[in-house]
């Protein structure tokens, strides 16, 4: 009877004891809310031979690293952590010219590590005599956008998008389909002067 009694407390309380915890089914994570801003755009026209638009939630700053050259500048999108790089570089010769093609090349290609594809999409504005390649970069990569602009005699500009955390597309996907857009934009608007 005594074995019967002890037998029936500890089921009932096994019971009761594990009725109280949660099952070890783990859950989906989750990433914070992102509120996206509403889209406009103001022109930029600085003292630089070229133009184009930025979004008003962006500030541009000159590059104030040790290797900056004139007319480099950074668009910051403070709000999102991001930073578009523009490095302006006068073309010497042709020579000048294929090299700077070729290292824009090489330092999105630098991705391929961690990268799962990279395209290459032409751009070419003969109006405006606007030629590049824009490199769309998948993956958890550093950079997930770059490309170059250049009249192919005088002028030519480097963009690289950064991001200041850790490379995880999935949680910096949103973010960056939303600026996808504005680097569309800046390159759509891109004017060379003359």
């Amino acid at each position: 009877m005594k074995r019967i009694v002890l037998f029936a407390t500890l089921f009932v309380g096994g019971v009761l004891v594990s009725c109280q915890h949660e099952s070890g089914t783990p859950k989906p994570r989750g990433y914070y809310r992102i509120d996206f801003p509403k889209k406009a755009y103001k022109h930029y026209d600085e003292v630089c031979p070229y133009s184009f638009d930025i979004p008003v939630y962006s500030k541009v700053a000159p590059d104030l690293s040790k290797n900056a050259e004139p007319c480099w500048i950074n668009v910051d999108f403070p709000q999102f952590n991001g930073r578009i790089y523009l490095t302006y570089h006068q073309i010497k010769g042709k020579e000048s010219l294929n090299h700077l093609v070729e290292d824009t090349r090489k330092l999105a290609f630098k991705h391929t590590i961690k990268a799962t594809a990279i395209d290459e999409s032409l751009i070419a504005k003969p109006a405006e005599h606007v030629y590049g390649t824009y490199y769309d970069i998948d993956g958890n990569t550093a950079s997930s956008l770059q490309f170059y602009l250049t009249d192919s005699t005088r002028n030519f500009i480097r963009g690289a998008l950064y991001f200041k955390s850790q490379p995880r597309i999935d949680s910096i996907k949103p973010v960056l389909e939303f600026i996808r857009k504005d680097v569309d934009r800046l390159i759509g608007t891109f004017k060379w002067k003359k």
